[in-house]
């Protein structure tokens, strides 16, 4: 599962506001705030994570798991599909 500071900082990789991730998944804005914050993600539907995950790794992101540095995001190269 994604963590709520990969995706601030995807959204930050791509410029994106929270309104404009709310828009792109379909999601409410206050869903996605708090999805980001700390914590948000225990109380949120699967269906949403699964919905958000999606729609930026669509835009380019790739999600980097947990290697004993900690999570992270990076921005996939052009052509990578």
């Amino acid at each position: 599962m994604i963590a709520p500071e990969q995706i601030r900082a995807a959204r930050g990789m791509l410029k994106w506001s929270a309104r404009k991730l709310a828009e792109e998944t379909g999601i409410s804005l206050p869903t996605v705030q708090r999805m980001e914050r700390d914590g948000g993600l225990d109380n949120t539907l699967n269906k949403n994570v699964v919905a958000v995950q999606k729609a930026l790794e669509k835009a380019g992101i790739e999600f980097l798991p947990e290697n004993g540095g900690g999570v992270g995001v990076r921005l996939r190269k052009s052509g990578a599909d």
